[in-house]
């Protein structure tokens, strides 16, 4: 099939990959003369759905038009097939190697495309349901793209999901908490799959992983992840703080994707956060993401002052201007232009303060001297 042409315009060139519902090409659009990717749906004879998921896959990448999402350029049947023919990303997808770990500035540019990507697709009604490494391909300049939106669905439109009452679509490893729970999907569960992803690319494995598919959807619901920094990735505060708010159990906690988007590509994850970094679904930020992370000012704390130095100030007052050291501050001598009134008030407070001492002194021993009294007499009695 290496040379065959389909829709008497797709030359294809070489398999570049194959999953369930069908194969991927390289190919040459010959009207054009550009290179394209060719999607051949197979076996779809025997499961009308997934003939119809094929055709849903098509129409939703159609309507979405962005930098980071992979563009569709036509659909239609050859030789008894459905092809899709889609823009060709001259790299790989993240899936290559499971345990790659990439580095904090690495994984933020992987953050900021595929959310911008999210974003542009959830500003259509349109929920991904299984963003994964393998459907985020990096081309050789960098930039990430969403790719296969075959089981994506319209928020508004709850029957074009096309699956089973009660089944559950998509990759476990990634899969948010309330879709595990049997709820709708929604935008907010693209960014906690999105969340698993970016962790796994940090720590080299997915934030939950167990022996059964069963555990791992508890893991989800029940589990909180652990910090990356606990696992000994070296990451900023205000990085981990924000990944783990995409990891949130509920999906009002999580911020939405156009938030992250910005957040990520503003180089607020380097710093330490002042302030809530993202608007919860739902809501909108009333100020601009890099505009909420600006660091703290540190001022490094006085000098403690030596009892007979006088503070620092911007003029050196002279040492017969002070009080005597042992003179408290609150009683402390006026200077010589202070009035004799005051004087006289200062002495008598210390003579009062003087008086009051051995009164106190005395009460205190004629109830010790009470109590002697009163024990010696009950002893004596009894």
């Amino acid at each position: 099939m290496a040379q065959v042409l389909v829709a008497d315009r797709y030359r294809l060139q070489m398999c570049v990959g194959r999953g369930g519902m069908g194969e991927v090409w390289r190919a040459t659009d010959e009207v054009l003369g550009r290179d394209v990717a060719v999607k051949l749906m197979l076996g779809h004879e025997h499961d009308p759905s997934a003939a119809d998921r094929f055709r849903m896959e098509a129409q939703t990448a159609a309507r979405l038009s962005h930098p980071h999402v992979v563009g569709v350029f036509d659909f239609g049947t050859w030789d008894g097939k459905l092809f899709l023919v889609m823009e060709l990303v001259d790299g790989d997808s993240l899936a290559g190697d499971q345990s790659t770990v990439y580095s904090a500035e690495q994984v933020a540019t992987v953050a900021a495309h595929a959310a911008a990507g999210l974003a542009a697709a959830h500003r259509q009604g349109v929920v991904h349901r299984d963003i994964k490494p393998g459907n985020l391909l990096m081309d050789s300049e960098g930039t990430v793209k969403l790719a296969d939106f075959g089981i994506a669905r319209f928020v508004d439109d709850p029957s074009a999901a096309l699956t089973t009452a009660g089944q559950i679509v998509g990759t476990g490893l990634y899969l948010a908490p309330e879709r595990a729970l049997g709820q709708p999907a929604s935008p907010a569960s693209d960014v906690y799959s999105l969340g698993c992803v970016l962790y796994q690319l940090l720590t080299g494995q997915p934030p939950f992983r167990a022996d059964s598919s069963t555990a791992l959807l508890y893991q989800h619901i029940d589990t909180p992840p652990a910090p990356p920094r606990q696992l000994g990735v070296p990451l900023p505060a205000a990085f981990e703080s924000f990944l783990l708010s995409l990891l949130a159990k509920q999906p009002e906690h999580r911020p939405q994707a156009q938030a992250i988007a910005d957040w990520f590509s503003s180089g607020a994850w380097r710093d330490q956060p002042q302030h809530q970094p993202y608007a919860p679904h739902g809501q909108h930020p009333q100020h601009p993401p890099h505009a909420q992370h600006a660091p703290p000012v540190m001022r490094p704390p006085a000098p403690p002052l030596h009892p007979h130095t006088p503070p620092p100030g911007p003029a050196h007052v002279p040492p017969a201007h002070l009080p005597p050291a042992h003179t408290p501050p609150s009683m402390a001598v006026p200077g010589p232009r202070g009035s004799r009134r005051a004087q006289q008030s200062t002495e008598n407070a210390l003579t009062e303060l003087s008086i009051r001492r051995p009164r106190r002194t005395a009460a205190v021993a004629g109830a010790i001297a009470f109590v002697i009294c009163l024990l010696i007499g009950m002893a004596w009695l009894s």
